[in-house]
């Protein structure tokens, strides 16, 4: 049972980080964040990426704000692995 929930978990972070990955994709094509898949997708992926558009990642014009927000996800889902280690 516990192996089954880690596994969902993982899953998640895994589902998310794709999530992440499309979203910034869909800056190369116009009009793709007003169709209903880029709304919805907005809706689950803004809001983690809000928290780091406050910091500045600007650089000669190239946001790297979803770079990082992928490299925090990735640190998030190594220590929450780490920790489960410590329990099983």
């Amino acid at each position: 049972m516990l192996l089954m929930i880690i596994f969902l978990i993982s899953r998640a972070f895994y589902l998310y980080t794709m999530a992440v990955l499309v979203y910034c994709v869909m800056s190369w094509f116009p009009g793709a964040y007003q169709s209903k898949f880029g709304q919805i997708l907005a809706k689950i992926v803004e809001p983690y990426l809000d928290k780091f558009r406050k910091l500045p990642l600007r650089v000669g014009g190239i946001d790297l704000t979803p770079l990082v927000a992928l490299f925090v996800l990735q640190l998030a889902e190594q220590g929450f692995f780490i920790l489960v280690s410590w329990f099983i």
